[in-house]
């Protein structure tokens, strides 16, 4: 028998963190539903999938983030994977980043959690690596999901399967309030009729288009272009990232090429310029590769924020929750950001270290004296 659920919420973006925080949610007796313009645009359906909280050289309380999501995923992979029968591809491979020199190794920040590789050992690890790189990193605890293929899918699938409804091609067009409180969203459907509809609450995770539906949030795009080229399976056996570019190495032998970092607004579609800057990062890193067919290309918008850092937690409006801002590491950042979203909507009693991350991502952290009345300018 199905359980009576006397919760409900709506989901303001139904990308990977959406999903994410709907499949929570709805695991916990919660009815959700969720409200997306084009979930195809989102960033979960364009990033390479890797987790890499080392691999980044994450900091302070973004790699406190990255590092406990990094603990529960497998586990929070498994329940995806049981529930929607889809597998997600999750390898814990190892990530490789390449030096020209000691001294740069020892400047970057999470170096003490590598293991340093000289020339000799670099080589047996990417065989075909570049000659210029001397030294490198090895990260064996970071890895990777399919994201773009399975990850997304398993959600959509896993989500269905817990009740979770769907409003596809609906676009927020004005949040309905109550004095202080949120009450419900005016929305134009695919349709094109204009619909209300009532709810006590609801969470903001529409990524680069957070701002669209609440103004206050300092939400902007980073645009990034990519491409796929398929190369012999098993050919790199770790993900190989560089200064600039990265390499992600699949099963079947597709490699994930990324990212350009573009402040281009939501202009859509690939440029010569991105293609030849992602084609010259292969022959930096791994010059057989730049031989190899290209499969596709794409690009997508990166939700970032003056800090580079989420914003997670309460917004000005009661009941209204945020969920955005998680810039390049959003598959990253998923499971973490869905247990902290449930226990703070579910009013449940956060460990003092959740505490510290809610407050340092914080949405105040962008206003003066903590009022939101005069926004800090940056």
């Amino acid at each position: 028998m199905k359980k009576k659920r006397e919760k409900s919420i709506l989901i303001l973006g139904g990308g990977l963190i959406g999903l994410s925080i709907a499949y929570e949610l709805a695991k916990n007796n919660y009815q959700v539903e969720i409200i997306s313009k084009n979930r195809a645009e989102a960033a979960g359906f364009v990033a390479a999938g890797m987790l890499a909280t080392h691999a980044e050289g994450l900091e302070q309380e973004l790699f406190e983030f990255g590092h406990q999501s990094q603990i529960i995923i497998p586990d929070w992979i498994k329940n995806i994977e049981i529930d929607s029968g889809i597998e997600c591809g999750l390898k814990k491979c190892g990530i490789v980043v390449p030096f020209t020199s000691v001294a740069e190794i020892k400047k970057f920040p999470t170096h003490k959690y590598g293991k340093y590789l000289d020339k000799n050992n670099l080589q047996l690890e990417i065989k075909g690596l570049h000659p210029k790189w001397k030294h490198g990193l090895l990260f064996e605890q970071d890895g990777q999901i399919d994201n773009r293929r399975k990850l997304m899918r398993a959600l959509e699938r896993a989500c269905t399967l817990h009740g979770v409804k769907f409003q596809e091609g609906a676009e927020v067009k004005e949040l309905i309030l109550d004095k202080a409180n949120f009450a419900g969203v005016k929305i134009k459907n695919a349709t094109g009729d204009v619909k209300k509809i009532f709810c006590k609450q609801a969470i903001v995770c529409c990524g680069a288009w957070s701002k669209k539906i609440y103004e206050k949030l300092p939400i902007f795009p980073i645009k990034g272009q990519m491409l796929s080229v398929q190369g012999p399976s098993n050919k790199l056996g770790r993900i190989l990232f560089g200064p600039n570019t990265y390499l992600v190495p699949r099963d079947d032998g597709l490699i994930i090429v990324g990212a350009t970092v573009e402040k281009a607004g939501f202009d859509k579609g690939n440029t010569p310029e991105g293609m030849k800057q992602l084609q010259q990062g292969i022959e930096s890193l791994f010059p057989e590769a730049t031989s190899w067919p290209h499969m596709e290309h794409w690009w997508g918008f990166r939700p970032s924020t003056p800090d580079k850092k989420p914003i997670i937690g309460k917004s000005t409006i009661n009941n209204l929750f945020l969920a955005t801002g998680h810039y390049r590491n959003g598959v990253l950042f998923s499971a973490i950001s869905s247990k902290l979203i449930y226990k703070i909507i579910d009013h449940q009693k956060l460990s003092r270290k959740e505490e510290e991350l809610i407050k340092k991502f914080s949405l105040t952290r962008f206003y003066k004296n903590k009022s939101f009345d005069s926004p800090l300018i940056i």
